[in-house]
């Protein structure tokens, strides 16, 4: 059976978990792999902490596509991977990988994942995520404040200098790459009952 890969992509804390969940649910999926694009960033060891703080992470170049490529061909082969883990806190990649196999749906999540033109071929299905500037900020706030342990004031630096300019120079252009846009600052149910729709269609067709 021929696999299906989708890419989510949108800004940052747009939801794109949050409706790749409810893509999963809808589609009755149970044997489905999330790849997170956020794994695949450089790893940078002769950098110390200070000098990989300072790095525009959300510039193309701070992710590693030549290696999430590789590993994309890799599992829509059949064989499994060794996924990289990438560490907030310390941001750097972790020591350990995670084995990975292939599963009938794969989906690769990530606010670039749409700017590298070799992953998007190998792609079935383009999602794009769209939220407002000001509600993206806050969730990314919550988020970096409990999850990644960050100050308030490296979370506001950090999106003033890098975060909201690149996501208008490069995010947001790529959702001219998508086949399905999705607003997820009002009700999108439709959007993911269609995108459901797809994806049962793709697997009844190639079993």
């Amino acid at each position: 059976m021929n696999p299906l890969l989708m890419c989510v992509a949108g800004g940052s804390a747009s939801g794109k978990s949050t409706v790749v969940s409810e893509i999963v649910q809808k589609a009755g999926l149970d044997d489905v792999l999330i790849i997170k694009h956020d794994d695949y960033y450089k790893a940078m060891p002769d950098l110390d902490f200070t000098a990989r703080k300072k790095i525009n992470y959300d510039h193309p170049g701070a992710l590693d596509n030549a290696l999430l490529y590789t590993h994309l061909q890799a599992l829509l082969k059949g064989e499994s991977i060794e996924k990289p883990v990438y560490d907030f806190v310390n941001f750097k990649r972790a020591s350990e990988s995670e084995t990975i196999r292939p599963h009938k749906v794969m989906i690769v999540e990530g606010i670039l994942i749409l700017d590298d033109p070799l992953i998007r071929e190998l792609s079935n299905l383009n999602v794009f995520v769209e939220l407002d500037d000001d509600t993206r900020f806050i969730r990314r706030m919550l988020r970096d404040m409990n999850e990644r342990g960050r100050s308030l004031e490296s979370i506001i630096e950090q999106y003033q200098t890098t975060v909201k300019p690149m996501f208008h120079q490069f995010v947001r252009p790529t959702k001219r790459y998508a086949d399905v846009i999705i607003p997820n600052d009002s009700k999108h149910d439709i959007a993911v009952d269609l995108i459901a729709a797809k994806i049962k269609q793709f697997l009844q067709e190639n079993q």
